[in-house]
């Protein structure tokens, strides 16, 4: 059983993910977002901390006796990614998983569509800076970097690392909840590297 703090977990991708844990694991879940009445109901291994992830206090009593910590966040991300890892060095947990996008090393070949790599397409500048933040950190980290994710029901997934040509422009919500599962119970799986998920 893995303790494992999901930040950010009323957004599309975090609340996919908690409920593939539910579903795939005996994982006891902290679900931390800033309205957590859109959580609905709380199964016996959740709980819920209300917050934002730049507020210190809440935070760290969020991370207290977590394994692993997802991050699934919007907005000022760089910001956010510098109050994680702050706040896991002071509370020593160390594997951080931290979803950014494709394209953030201008790795999109021309195939499938070059226009969405960060030197075309200034919207990615926010993803690649909190990139940057956790790779620079001494954490145990994965950052995962995702096509244009849709509703599939597939885990029909490929993965490539920093510094290979990404594989295709969409993956399912699905596909990336099952990858994170996989990390969060193989701390060596995609340790301090990030990752690229497309459908194959």
């Amino acid at each position: 059983m893995t303790n494992v703090l999901i930040i950010g977990a009323t957004g599309s991708v975090g609340s996919v993910t908690r409920q593939y844990f539910l579903d795939h694991t005996d994982d006891q879940l902290t679900l931390m977002a800033r309205n957590t009445r859109r959580l609905g109901q709380l199964s016996d291994r959740e709980r819920a901390v209300t917050g934002s992830v730049t507020d210190t206090a809440t935070l760290k009593a969020a991370l207290k006796g977590q394994d692993v910590v997802f991050a699934a966040l919007s907005g000022n991300l760089a910001g956010m990614a510098k109050s994680l890892v702050t706040a896991m060095d002071e509370t020593g947990v160390k594997r951080l998983l931290f979803i950014a996008s494709m394209g953030i090393y201008n790795e999109i070949p021309a195939s499938v569509g070059a226009s969405g790599n960060l030197a075309t397409n200034p919207m990615l500048q926010g993803y690649r800076n909190a990139a940057d933040v956790v790779e620079a950190s001494d954490l145990n980290y994965t950052v995962i970097r995702p096509g244009w994710f849709d509703n599939g029901k597939d885990t029909d997934y490929q993965v490539t690392k920093k510094g290979e040509p990404f594989g295709g422009h969409d993956v399912s919500r699905q596909s990336i909840a099952d990858l994170v599962m996989r990390l969060a119970h193989d701390e060596t799986l995609g340790s301090r590297d990030s990752l690229g998920i497309n459908r194959k």
